[in-house]
């Protein structure tokens, strides 16, 4: 995969239009890809293979449940995308393996916003890295994250199994858990935690 300076962790969308709208990329085709949008220019991504995915339902299934349970708010999946810029910048959306965000930030339900990305950061962001992906990439994309406003952001590793955690109040700094020790919803999504374990079994 040729990666892009502007956004190492995926690949440049040659042949389009500068800058793209979130309308724009509402209106591309479903041709297998996963799209983002890095100030306004079209990157992609393959698919995930079954491993990923299954961990990830996995995983937002039991946040899902925990967070319905104790009405902190709502889990989106991998097709959840969130405009993370300014009104007025070039649009960056991101499209996270899964996301939550607490109940008091959610758009209304009978809100036009509901049904579209929303606009606003996530308050936890889980990205599940692909084979073609590595750690300088994927940390860069999660300080974007953290700059836009995500207050935690867990990138989750299968063939190392480890997961790295990054939280908005101390953005250098990344911790690494491995086997043994858990996740934790820290202020985030308070009292959740998850056995890195069962992430891989």
């Amino acid at each position: 995969m040729a990666h892009n300076t502007l956004a190492p962790w995926a690949e440049a969308v040659a042949g389009v239009p500068y800058p793209l709208t979130i309308d724009d990329l509402l209106t591309r085709p479903d041709d297998g890809w996963t799209y983002e949008l890095v100030e306004g220019r079209l990157v992609k991504m393959p698919p995930s293979g079954f491993g990923a995915s299954s961990m990830g339902v996995t995983l937002s299934a039991a946040l899902y449940l925990y967070t319905r349970t104790h009405n902190l708010g709502r889990v989106s999946g991998a097709d959840g995308e969130y405009v993370l810029s300014g009104p007025g910048e070039p649009v960056t959306a991101f499209a996270p393996d899964i996301a939550f965000v607490r109940a008091e930030r959610l758009p209304l339900r009978e809100s036009p916003e509901w049904d579209r990305p929303w606009q606003l950061a996530p308050d936890l962001a889980v990205e599940i890295a692909s084979p073609n992906q590595f750690r300088p990439e994927m940390a860069e994309k999660a300080q974007r994250y953290l700059v836009a406003g995500v207050r935690l952001v867990w990138v989750i590793w299968p063939k190392q199994r480890q997961v790295d955690v990054w939280h908005l109040d101390t953005q250098q700094a990344m911790t690494t858990l491995g086997i043994g020790q858990s996740l934790d919803g820290l202020d985030v999504v308070p009292g959740f935690s998850y056995a890195i374990a069962d992430l891989f079994t």
